[in-house]
């Protein structure tokens, strides 16, 4: 029995795809490329508060960030309790337990906002996996229906060629 794409499509998606995004997603399979380079369209859209949240994120979770924040805290503590005898921040280091706070509570939504379009980058590549595999799924199925054909028509010539030969024998 012959299918048509629209036919295959149709069987090889999902049933909880709204009818719309069912019609969409055959007609973007049928009729369109649809690899997409999800990295250059999202860099394409970012602003430039996403762009300082990612370069943020990017310094911050590296470990050269973490050894010289490191550094920085006991070069503190050596200094305001040790050294300086009227220390700008004596022990226990409030002004020290400030800073950090404040660089806690800036830093958090900076590294979530990074994340949360890190998370819609990674959706948006998932459903251009999805309709690729899927329209190689439909691909495959066509090539196969084309070598069931090759095949069939094969079988009947071969047919042909073994009754010619029959009748040449009898002759």
């Amino acid at each position: 029995m012959e299918k048509n794409k629209r036919d295959i499509v149709k069987m090889l998606l999902n049933q909880n795809l709204y009818e719309k995004d069912e019609e969409e997603i055959i007609d973007l399979l049928i009729n369109n490329p649809i690899t997409v380079d999800v990295d250059k369209e999202n860099d394409s859209k970012m602003t430039f508060g996403d762009k300082v949240a990612d370069k943020l994120s990017e310094i911050a979770g590296s470990w050269t960030f973490i050894i010289i924040f490191c550094a920085f805290l006991v070069i503190w503590i050596i200094i305001n309790g040790i050294l300086l005898v009227n220390a700008i921040d004596p022990y226990p280091f409030i002004l020290l337990n400030l800073m950090l706070s404040c660089l806690a509570s800036l830093q958090a939504p900076i590294i979530m906002m990074s994340q949360n379009r890190q998370s819609k980058k990674d959706t948006i590549r998932n459903k251009n996996d999805y309709r690729t595999d899927l329209k190689s799924e439909l691909i495959l199925e066509q090539l196969y229906d084309r070598l069931e054909k090759v095949i069939q028509n094969q079988n009947r010539i071969m047919i042909y060629i073994k009754k010619m030969s029959e009748k040449e024998d009898k002759k």
